[in-house]
């Protein structure tokens, strides 16, 4: 298939023109204080596997709304004192899964949380959290789910479930609040994202083909599904462009970034036609960490790097926190 977006040099210039709004940070701090104002108990519970290595528990939290949200906790049986925890998040339409699914982070030392994603967990993998907030007229799927008011998006209840699980298990005996890490590819990555330039206890981020950035241009040039949503909205709801783009600036992986002073360690696809790369690299221009480093995938689609990514962020990570 021949490339589906900028290529180099150009793509080593692009920006994007996503603006944030003037109320960005103060919208988030509300949103925030409001879900941990509804308080709530966390509940981890050990979980029957057959695995004899690692101790794995089943979490559920109190997210936006007060709402229970599950994910899996696995820790390294044989461990000493606190140990740096790395949260995932998962892409889109998958779930927490089962816990015998990936266990490399755990084998190497971390304390690792992968969050179930409210309403999904039926497209490719499993997951257990409903969504129990309704939403006005929508695409099948999530994208446009509420988009019309900021206040109602599917995305501002995701985004805020993905800063109190660190709530959840920043205060554990088995985890060091210092060494905080969060990750995920494509939908997860964008979430990962989001909780950077969220949450200051964040150290380092490792978004994989993040989805959920740079709307503008996403929506207007992606191949598949799932921006398309919001190109069939739109395609109905023709008077409601503007309202639609409004929203999205406050969820925008681009604004998150300038948010962060978190490492980063970036991956793009150049073949992407799910997650436009020169969105990602916008997203990645954009960043305010110091520390930010970018891996190109040149020959691969959505899948990105996998395993050869894993091993990179296994060793960054591990130089940082060990």
């Amino acid at each position: 298939m021949p490339f589906p977006d900028l290529v180099h040099p150009a793509i080593d210039a692009y920006e994007s023109a996503v603006t944030m709004p003037a109320d960005f940070a103060a919208f988030w701090e509300a949103t925030l204080a409001e879900a941990r104002g509804m308080g709530g108990s966390v509940s981890i519970v050990p979980a029957e596997t057959t695995l004899k290595l690692v101790e794995v528990f089943d979490v559920t939290f109190p997210g936006f709304g007060g709402h229970p949200v599950k994910g899996w906790l696995v820790l390294p049986r044989n461990r000493e004192g606190r140990l740096p925890l790395l949260v995932q998040y998962v892409g889109y339409g998958g779930g927490r899964g089962f816990p015998h699914e990936l266990l490399h982070w755990a084998a190497s030392g971390f304390a690792y949380f992968r969050m179930d994603t409210r309403g999904q967990g039926s497209s490719w993998s499993t997951g257990a959290t409903p969504d129990p907030v309704g939403s006005t007229s929508q695409i099948p799927g999530m994208m446009t789910k509420g988009v019309l008011d900021k206040n109602d998006y599917y995305y501002r209840r995701v985004f805020t479930d993905a800063v109190l699980a660190i709530d959840a298990l920043a205060a554990l005996d088995a985890v060091d609040p210092e060494r905080i890490a969060v990750c995920g590819a494509s939908q997860g990555g964008g979430i990962a994202l989001a909780v950077a330039g969220l949450d200051a206890r964040v150290k380092a981020v490792m978004p994989d083909v993040p989805f959920l950035c740079d709307f503008p241009r996403a929506v207007r040039i992606a191949g598949r599904d799932p921006y398309l949503e919001i190109v069939r909205f739109l395609a109905q709801h023709r008077d409601k462009s503007a309202a639609v783009f409004e929203t999205l600036r406050y969820f925008d992986g681009v604004n998150f970034a300038r948010q962060s002073k978190a490492a980063a360690l970036f991956s793009a696809a150049l073949m992407d036609d799910i997650c436009p790369p020169s969105t990602v690299f916008a997203a990645f221009r954009a960043f305010g960490g110091a520390e930010k480093i970018l891996m190109e995938y040149e020959f691969n689609n959505h899948e990105g790097g996998q395993v050869f990514q894993e091993r990179e962020q296994m060793a960054w990570l591990s130089s940082r926190f060990f």
